[in-house]
């Protein structure tokens, strides 16, 4: 049950008559040049402004440019330590067994002991530590009587001092 009356039904009229469109002359708009201005200004005032944040955030990090050289205005490193170039040795060493027993991989400690006659003791010095084993070649290949090859990741120095060792003394390797 409603409380409130029915409404009245609405009479319909007519729509109203379309009316033409007045004649006027073109519109013309002024400033349409400035605006594309004022535009293309504030992009590239936004692009210098992330430019300049880079070049900002790249200075702070002490970073390097592409010739190696430090960027001007960096802070120095506090700890620099020089990177010795690290070069591939190939080593033959004494006992063929115990270069079977290597893998790419391994840490090895390059030992010399001075060729000397029967009898005599001999004095033994670690010529290279913690060398890693870079590349161990088939057997077939490098085993012979006086050893069997290995060759090493060591720094530049080392390669050295194991070419000297390996020319004066028998050498063998320790797993690390």
């Amino acid at each position: 049950m409603s409380l409130l009356p029915p409404l009245p039904p609405r009479p319909s009229s007519p729509a109203p008559e379309p009316l033409g469109v007045p004649p006027f002359a073109p519109l013309r708009v002024r400033g349409g040049a400035h605006r594309l201005r004022r535009a293309m200004l504030r992009r590239r005032r936004a692009m210098a402004a992330g430019l300049a944040m880079t070049a900002a955030a790249l200075a702070a990090s002490g970073a390097r440019g592409a010739d190696g050289a430090e960027a001007p205005g960096a802070p120095p490193q506090r700890e620099r330590r020089p990177v010795a170039e690290m070069v591939s040795a190939p080593v033959r060493i004494a006992d063929a067994a115990t270069v079977r027993l290597l893998r790419p991989g391994d840490r090895v400690d390059v030992i010399a002991a001075a060729n000397s006659p029967a009898g005599e003791g001999s004095a033994a010095r670690v010529v290279a530590s913690g060398a890693r084993v870079a590349e161990v070649p088939g057997m077939g290949d490098s085993a012979s009587d006086s050893g069997a090859l290995v060759v090493l990741t060591v720094p530049r120095a080392t390669a050295a001092a194991l070419a000297g060792a390996g020319a004066t003394s028998r050498l063998a390797v320790t797993v690390c």
